[in-house]
């Protein structure tokens, strides 16, 4: 047969879907033994996977808001040759600390919010109330963390798409709403922190000559960085917050060195467990503030910043075991810091008359008078910590709210339109608050309490889509995870909504006073479990289907 024209004579069938080709199909090898004139032909005829990936991204990108442009993505060197053929995801190249460099940024953006500056309030008070006891629990908690943000870059990575955009098409309208405006709550109570956060750093700094609204409207100002970092592209922007992260891990290890807490009783408290009554509510709190929900969708986008091709099971594969040690090394940095923060304040307040009203605002000035000045004020190290913690997470705040948004809703908007609504929805109740609760230190601290609990109201609605999805063969294919790690994963959930819940009840048992109040936090806490169980039920695990066998028989036995 001759190359021919558009009109030949030729024919054939069409071609089957190439999604569906087995890893051993002989297809290739067909097309490298045919003549040159018949390749040639092939290739008019038949357009290659490359071809059909491109274009299918490009349809993509026209019908949705995509995380990244296809000219912002990082190239990894020598990906190509070494993935492009590989059908097999076992087949991957050995590793190599070069393309590890290449991978690293996005765990390490995903960790800061490890490092909050709610997260060190958690710290601070886990140590000065409970000492050591719960260096345990931190290291473990860590590690349920790091699993469930693994499981959010296998969804990224494996997909293609982040987890807001995977929920659009996954939930009907009325759930995929909900899940966005919970989402929302989520990231406003934890910027609200970070940015009070940040505003009492620079207080601290300052001497108190910047009072906090005006480092409410500073911090703020880290919007118009962020645009102006994103401008010069993703590595930029990574090498910023790893200025950040060591700026962070230098002020504590510093603090860590001057107060030389015991190194025999530190590690009896990583190693050996112990809990009491009297440190139930700090425990429970170490463990809430390592799954934040705005993390998990978080993730799931930033690790499409690298240019990985999801038709490729060898390149995914690979990817997925760079991320994974990437974000393993991340967390390590972030279990230390927090780590320093805790023993610091067990060293130096624990079984104090200060430890029971220690909280952000008053921590540097107490540091200061216990630790003293010395060549550089512990006051104003710790100043210096809490200032990169707040900023670096407000930062990552307002990128997560622009994946949120535009995954949810499908928003085409401009990235600073995005940015500059994101930042708004948090800054203005965030300058609101402020001036409101500015008034006293025990103000600041209901106000934390609260924000904990909104932000634990909302762990359930980032958890179980995740876990729905990574389960889901028609969403992973062969990169579903198997029935052992999908037990471990729905274990460590519903371990930490549980905990999250005891937190909560504790909480509206001491604080919800009358009864038109009491109503309404019985109605919202139906409406609250009914929608977690409709989530259950949606997701097609084990668990929904004894939950569904439970209803099931509950209705049947309800209509006899």
């Amino acid at each position: 047969m001759g190359k021919g024209n558009g009109n030949s004579n030729y024919t054939m069938n069409p071609p089957p879907e190439q999604d569906h080709t087995p890893s051993n199909s002989p297809k290739v090898p067909v097309l490298e033994t045919q003549e040159p004139e018949q390749v040639d032909e092939s290739h008019r005829l038949l357009p290659s996977p490359l071809q059909s990936t491109d274009n299918s991204e490009k349809t993509e990108q026209e019908d949705e808001e995509a995380a990244y442009e296809s000219r912002e993505k990082i190239l990894i060197h020598d990906f190509e040759l070494d993935s492009t053929s590989s059908t097999d995801f076992r087949s991957v190249p050995p590793f190599s600390f070069k393309k590890l460099w290449m991978f690293t940024g996005p765990g390490f953006l995903m960790s800061i919010a490890f490092l909050d500056p709610g997260n060190l309030e958690g710290d601070l008070q886990a140590g000065a109330i409970a000492g050591y006891s719960l260096l345990w629990l931190l290291m473990w908690a860590t590690g349920m963390g790091l699993l469930i943000q693994l499981l959010s870059v296998r969804v990224g990575v494996v997909t293609g798409r982040h987890l807001s955009e995977l929920c659009r098409d996954e939930y009907p309208d009325w759930a995929r709403l909900l899940l966005w405006f919970m989402a929302e709550l989520a990231l406003i109570g934890a910027d609200i922190q970070e940015v009070i956060g940040s505003a009492i750093a620079i207080k601290i700094l300052s001497r108190g000559v910047i009072p906090l609204w005006a480092g409410v409207l500073i911090t703020a100002s880290d919007c118009f960085m962020f645009l102006l970092l994103e401008n010069y592209g993703v590595r930029k922007l990574e090498a910023v917050f790893a200025v950040l992260i060591s700026t962070m891990a230098l002020s504590f290890a510093w603090m860590f060195a001057d107060a030389k807490p015991s190194g025999k009783e530190l590690l009896i408290g990583l190693l050996v467990p112990k809990l009491s009554s009297r440190t139930i509510r700090q425990a429970v709190g170490v463990v809430g503030c390592v799954i934040m929900p705005h993390n998990v969708f978080l993730h799931s986008a930033l690790v499409l910043s690298r240019k990985i091709d999801p038709n490729k099971k060898g390149q995914v594969q690979e990817a997925i075991n760079y991320y994974g040690i990437e974000s393993s090394v991340a967390l390590l940095v972030s279990f230390m810091i927090n780590l320093f923060v805790t023993t610091v304040f067990a060293k130096g307040f624990y079984g104090s008359k200060q430890a029971d009203s220690i909280g952000l605002i008053n921590a540097g000035q107490y540091l200061q008078e216990k630790y003293g000045g010395g060549l550089f004020p512990i006051l104003y190290i710790w100043g210096i910590g809490l200032l990169a913690a707040g900023q670096s997470s407000t930062i990552t705040g307002t990128y997560a709210g622009q994946f949120i948004m535009g995954g949810f809703l499908n928003l085409r908007l401009k990235k600073s339109v995005r940015a500059l609504i994101t930042r708004s929805c948090a800054i203005l109740p965030t300058i609101v608050v402020a001036l409101v609760f500015n008034k006293s230190e025990a103000s600041l601290d209901v106000l934390n309490e609260w924000l904990n609990v909104l932000q634990s109201i909302q762990i359930p609605f980032a958890l179980i889509p995740l876990l729905t999805l990574v389960s889901k063969e028609q969403v992973m294919g062969v990169f579903k995870i198997g029935p052992a790690l999908e037990r471990i994963a729905w274990t460590v959930a519903g371990l930490v909504i549980v905990i999250n819940g005891y937190l909560l009840l504790d909480f509206f048992l001491s604080e919800v006073n009358g009864l038109p109040f009491g109503f309404l936090v019985s109605a919202g806490t139906a409406a609250y479990v009914a929608f977690i169980v409709y989530l259950i039920s949606h997701s097609g695990s084990e668990l929904s289907n004894l939950l569904n066998r439970l209803l099931f028989t509950g209705n049947a036995y309800s209509g006899h």
